[in-house]
């Protein structure tokens, strides 16, 4: 029994009750479009009434999202969830068959589309699912609604959404995100940053449909900032963005400090000043010379680097101060957050010495959808492992220095080679395939592929290239081939991939 006056923490709640602070204020803005508060709120419970009334839907159905970061994306994420609806944020990027089979996977009842992406939908889905797509169809549903209807009790240890990664066979993976995890995180955040008050100006570059994208975006929500979605891809056009003077905070990835600090000397020199609180840095390791780059550019105190996974939400965090004299690090355990380094019979390892990285805390996520074993693999008696092997130093910092298995982080987007290994061994003539990333001042990691032929049939770089190109997402498609004899394995026959992540040469058998 819950105690009296227990009120649950959902994704919607927090949004409410900024909302009842000050209805006016703008919630989220995007080019020429604002959202005040009272305005998003009144959106989000006509989101529900629809989800209700006209889809028909029911608490733990599942509702796909198909989009890229639009105004539209938290009112749909919040007010579905806000009665019971789990929420898949599938990536736009997705092609028509990697959609459909995370769609038979997670089985929706609807499926809701960003017109630019509408292409990637087959009409004949209507069969097994609704299909509703963003523009002036949704927005007559919306006129339509009901927005004083009342709400159901979610309890917030309930899913909201499912954020698709790509497990180790190559088959995404649906990770169930509790209102609770992202309720705690985002207080821990506006403890952590001190970018995401009332008085906050937060700049969303990100995608939403990560988990990482839609934290930093809607952390603000919670406590009545603004959130602005950019989504130009122009570095310039960033930088003008972030240095405008209202911005108090952004993410950014890798990816988005290398096309920064590609820009010319002049450019990065005329955009110095800014109103920046802080600076924060996810998804794939920051290099420290890039990492020295953002403090000349920005200023000290600003820059910090995190370390998490859709699964436990953030782990450890390395703050501005830490940034140049502890290189490598990805820091200390984040708030509420308890970490163990573990050797191989489960024992915690000494300071020093390589460790798998358990986690535990209030952000770890309920479970993998309808992958039992893979769920009891990564969540251990209430500790989170995604494979991540790290080392601890005697001050208590954290430093990742490999991957037990074989993700790959391109761009801020997780990769698993086997789903590309699997398209490419399709093709008549190759015999073995491995992918691997390789180290890439833009993308953090490209993936390569290196492929062993036999006398089936010729193959060329540009065969696997296109076949890349029609059945995989731009981002999955491997930078650069290698044609090679044989793939390096150990003597009981396992593949040595970190072998091929050396650079390849001409004696490698490139052609």
């Amino acid at each position: 029994m819950l105690p009296a006056g227990f009120r649950h923490l959902t994704i919607g709640s927090g949004i409410r009750a900024a909302a009842a602070r000050r209805p006016a204020k703008a919630a989220i803005h995007l080019d020429d479009r604002t959202l005040t508060y009272a305005e998003l709120t009144r959106r989000m419970a006509r989101v529900a009434h629809v989800g209700r009334a006209a889809l028909e839907l029911r608490a733990g159905d599942r509702v796909a999202l198909v989009a890229p970061n639009c105004l539209e994306y938290v009112e749909l994420v919040a007010g579905l969830s806000d009665i019971g609806v789990i929420v898949a944020t599938l990536s736009p990027a997705l092609t028509r068959g990697e959609l459909r089979a995370i769609l038979d996977d997670c089985t929706p009842r609807a499926l809701i589309v960003h017109p630019d992406v509408a292409e990637a939908v087959d009409p004949a889905w209507a069969a097994d699912m609704a299909l509703l797509t963003l523009g002036p169809a949704y927005e007559r549903l919306l006129e339509r609604a009901d927005d004083g209807a009342s709400l159901p009790e979610v309890a917030e240890w309930e899913p909201f959404a499912l954020a698709y990664t790509s497990g180790t066979t190559g088959k995404p993976k649906g990770v169930l995100l509790s209102h609770r995890s992202r309720a705690l995180s985002f207080l821990a955040m506006a403890a952590e940053y001190g970018c995401f008050g009332e008085d906050d100006h937060f700049l969303a570059l990100a995608p939403m449909c990560h988990g990482a994208g839609f934290v930093f975006a809607c952390a603000a929500l919670s406590f009545g900032g603004t959130t602005s979605l950019f989504t130009q891809g122009d570095p310039e056009a960033m930088l003008v963005r972030m240095t405008a003077g209202d911005v108090t905070g952004v993410f950014m990835v890798p990816t988005h400090f290398n096309r920064l600090f590609g820009l010319p000397a002049a450019t990065l020199a005329a955009h110095r000043a800014h109103s920046l609180k802080a600076i924060i840095s996810n998804a794939a390791a920051l290099p420290q010379a890039m990492k020295a780059q953002a403090i000349a550019q920005f200023g000290d105190g600003l820059l910090h680097e995190t370390y998490g996974s859709t699964e436990a939400g953030i782990v450890t965090n390395i703050r501005p101060a830490d940034q140049l004299r502890k290189p490598a690090s990805v820091g200390l355990p984040f708030a509420n957050m308890e970490v163990m380094l573990r050797d191989e019979a489960g024992a915690a390892v000494p300071p020093g010495a390589v460790g798998e990285l358990y986690c535990r805390g209030p952000t770890i996520f309920n479970g993998y959808w309808n992958r039992e074993a893979a769920t009891a693999e990564t969540l251990v008696d209430g500790w989170v492992t995604v494979g991540d092997l790290a080392v601890r130093d005697g001050d208590g910092f954290l430093s990742i220095v490999d991957r037990k298995k074989d993700m790959i982080v391109t761009g801020g987007l997780n990769v698993y080679p086997r789903e590309i290994e699997d398209v490419i061994a399709r093709l008549p003539g190759v015999r073995e395939v491995a992918v691997v990333g390789l180290p890439d001042d833009r993308w953090g990691e490209r993936l390569h592929a290196f492929v062993v032929t036999d006398d089936r049939a010729p193959v060329s770089e540009a065969d696997i290239e296109e076949l890349c190109r029609r059945e995989l997402a731009g981002y999955k498609q491997p930078k650069g081939v290698s044609f090679i004899p044989a793939l390096p394995r150990n003597a009981g026959g396992k593949i040595l991939k970190r072998a091929l992540r050396q650079p390849p040469s001409a004696e490698a058998g490139d052609r």
